[in-house]
């Protein structure tokens, strides 16, 4: 592979961007191909639309319809769900945007901006740990959305559920969850642009199928019913607070997947504006007014039929029009789609690429994606709220938490994001640091991982941790594992890295 790459860290600036400019050029490198290289800024095209419309995209799907039900399944009412949904999306939009700079500044996804802290070669770890994380959450959406397509296939056709079954489930429900990952997989095929042109009009759509879904509920039951009236088992008071903290840090957790790759977007963007703005509108306000939705839908399910329907797969099945039915099977499609595309293939194809440019591309990391997200058994994920929000999200948000703290120490606090374009590409630059590895973002990592997870317990029966926690001492902290996987490894890669900036300034800042 011949690749061209820029020569210096401000060559071509246009409005703050840094463009590809003709320079020197790495022959054979196994750093490089074309989907790790610099976005040219001509390329840098999206808009605050796009990026409203990614997340309204991403946003309006079924697992986070379900957040607010499994926050209420464990014990708070609706304003304690909404709440706690709130704050952890303003939460996790700080670090959303910090990350987020470096795309239209640089044009570059997150595995290349990973190199700068970790290495050339280290930047497989933190990289290899989100393509885990995207490659099971693909898993848990294709499954959830080919459940989707089977309850209301079902309810067209009928009998669909009475199938024979296979490995414990109908073979029919098989069958809508690999059609369905095939779809997904056909349309990443076709790229990022064919991405952004379908969030830009899946975003108006799902939003649409979620107010007709709304409408039809609130027409049946003549308002919105008396689940906004219930009280919470939980109060306000000391049963209240050992269930919020734990729950707050899995609904961040929920997108702080995003809050590392987010790079693999934003450096398709016009500008430091357009990606801000653009994420500022979308995110926030799209998970709280979803939640709000998804609670006053459940309400009226409750006044019509005499229990809360959470799911809206359950309760669209509920109709007997089959121009409903069809119209919330497309929208089921469209929303899952829109998400598990977006959020859980794009970034472990750019991270599989970077483990080996030469041999994995974009398509082809993609691929990889859909066959791992199988492989996990999505299944077995979801199968409880306490599996769900605490041990799966609460494990991930630790680690994710840590890689995202060392990103914004090296990318703001050391670097106050000067990176040089070429040493990221270039074996034996800046970059390079110990045979490609930083031993600095290593310790920060392990430390801050430990901190971060090390105390994770389920309760007897509900989770695969020692009641304990796996370091007993830990577990204290294991309630706050994102916040605290974040602040230390941020304060510790920032300590290391200041201790022995002054000998190396010139070489490696």
């Amino acid at each position: 592979m011949t690749a061209t790459v820029p020569t210096g860290p401000h060559e071509g600036t246009t409005a703050g961007r840094v463009e590809l400019a003709p320079g020197q050029v790495l022959r054979e490198s196994r750093f490089v191909n074309d989907d790790l290289l610099p976005v040219p800024i001509a390329r840098r095209t999206w808009s605050t639309y796009n990026f409203a419309a990614l997340w309204v995209g991403m946003a309006h799907n079924i697992p986070s319809w379900l957040l607010a039900s499994g926050l209420v399944a464990l014990g708070m009412d609706w304003k304690q769900a909404v709440f706690t949904i709130a704050l952890a999306n303003l939460i996790v939009l700080a670090p959303m945007l910090l990350t987020g700079h470096a795309g239209p500044k640089y044009g570059i996804p997150f595995p290349v901006l990973a190199r700068a802290s970790f290495g050339l070669r280290g930047a497989n770890l933190p990289a290899l740990i989100r393509a885990g994380v995207a490659c099971a959450w693909f898993g848990i959406q294709t499954w959830i959305g080919g459940q989707g397509i089977f309850v209301l296939l079902g309810k067209v056709f009928g009998g669909w559920a009475e199938a024979s079954r296979v490995a414990g489930q109908p073979w029919t429900l098989w069958l809508c969850f690999g059609l369905f990952w095939i779809l997904e997989l056909a349309i990443i095929y076709r790229g990022m642009e064919a991405l952004r042109r379908f969030e830009n009009w899946a975003a108006p759509f799902v939003i649409v199928g979620a107010l007709v879904l709304l409408g039809w509920i609130a027409a049946k039951a003549g308002g919105l019913g008396p689940l906004l009236d219930q009280p919470s088992r939980l109060g306000w008071g000391a049963d209240f607070w050992p269930v919020f903290f734990p729950s707050l840090m899995g609904m961040i957790a929920f997108w702080a997947t995003l809050s590392l790759n987010i790079p693999d977007f934003t450096r398709f963007g016009a500008g430091q504006r357009s990606q801000v703005l653009g994420q500022v509108l979308g995110l926030p306000t799209t998970m709280t007014l979803f939640a709000l939705l998804s609670v006053f839908v459940t309400s009226g399910s409750q006044a019509v039929y005499g229990a809360a329907v959470w799911d809206p797969v359950e309760l669209a099945a509920k109709t007997d029009n089959v121009f409903g039915l069809l119209f919330a099977l497309v929208t089921v499609l469209v929303a899952t789609v829109s998400v598990n595309i977006a959020a859980n293939v794009v970034s472990p194809a750019y991270d599989l690429a970077n483990l080996a440019p030469r041999f994995v591309n974009f398509r082809t990391g993609a691929l990889i994606t859909g066959v791992v997200g199988v492989l996990i058994m999505p299944w077995k994920l979801t199968a409880t709220p306490e599996l769900y929000i605490f041990t799966w999200l609460g494990l991930v948000g630790g680690l994710l938490g840590t890689v995202a703290g060392i990103l914004i120490a090296d990318y703001w606090v050391l670097r106050r994001t000067v990176l040089d374009l070429p040493d990221l590409y270039r074996p034996g630059g800046r970059y390079w640091y110990a045979g490609g590895w930083n031993p600095r973002a290593v310790v920060a990592f392990v430390a801050g991982g430990v901190l971060a997870v090390g105390g994770s317990h389920s309760e007897p029966g509900k989770g695969p941790f020692p009641r304990d926690g796996l370091v007993p001492f830990l577990k204290p902290l294991a309630d706050y594992g994102w916040a605290v996987g974040l602040a230390a490894s941020l304060v510790l890669y920032a300590g290391l890295s200041w201790r022995t900036r002054s000998t190396t300034a010139t070489r490696e800042y």
